[in-house]
Order: structure tokens, then sequence, then C-alpha cells
């Protein structure tokens, strides 16, 4: 029983370095991109930035990723712009990024760096707490 229980432990702990890891080269990659991508051709300077992946058959996407980030629009008004970027219309987009699912949502700060990434659907208290840091 002890040995399952130091088993599940060590699996668990192996689990949470790879995807912190996973993270940490995610936003690597993105920081790499980010200067020079296209997709943020229009964004201000000076104004942190989200950036949104999704599909067109990404049902958690529209109805519960697409609302938060809304909501945070609304909430933030100009405090706040958002990139959105249908993925399987531009999947080098996504590749340049390391985009493997959606949603995925990259906080940019003031000057264009990426900070952190959520995979998976972030609700808005979440992005607004990452758009705070982000904001300095």
């Amino acid at each position: 029983m002890v040995e399952r229980l130091v088993l599940t432990f060590i699996l668990l702990a192996v689990g949470i370095t790879a995807y912190a890891a996973f993270k940490r080269l995610n936003l690597r990659r993105a920081a790499n991109s980010a200067p020079t991508d296209p997709i943020l051709s229009d964004i201000k300077p000076g104004v942190p930035t989200i950036v949104y992946f999704t599909t067109p058959g990404c049902i958690p996407c529209q109805t519960q990723q697409q609302p938060a980030l809304a909501k945070l629009k609304t909430e933030l008004g100009e405090g706040v712009q958002v990139v959105k970027v249908d993925a399987a219309e531009d999947p080098d987009a996504a590749d340049r990024w390391g985009v493997f699912s959606a949603p995925t949502t990259f906080i940019l700060d003031a000057h264009g760096q990426p900070l952190e990434v959520n995979h998976g659907v972030a609700d808005a208290a979440k992005l607004r707490r990452q758009i705070e840091v982000a904001a300095g």
C-alpha cells in the first residue's frame, strides 16, 4: 500500500515537472516568434495583449473562452487587446507559437513579450490577474 502511494506521488511530481518544462519551452518559442510575427502587426504598443488561438469546431472556445474574453474586454476596455487566431485557417501561426490544442491563450506584456500561456479554457478572473501582472 505504501509503495503505491509513493509511486503515485512520484508520477505526480514527474507529470507536474514535465508540464512546467513544456510551458517554459512554449513561452520561449512564443518569445522568439512574437517580435516579428505577422499576427501581431496591428497591436498597439504599451498595452497588454491576449493572443487567443481557436478553431471553428472548438466548442469550449465558443461556450467558455470567447465569453470570458468578451467579459474581460468589457471590464478593461482599452487596457487590453485581444488577437484572435484561427489555428485551422493559419496553421503556420499555430506552429510558430507551439500551439497543439484549442483554446490556447498567451498573455503578452506591454512590450509584446509573452509572460503566460494557458492551455485550455482560462476564465475571466485568471486572465484579469495575468493581464494585471503584464501591465506592471
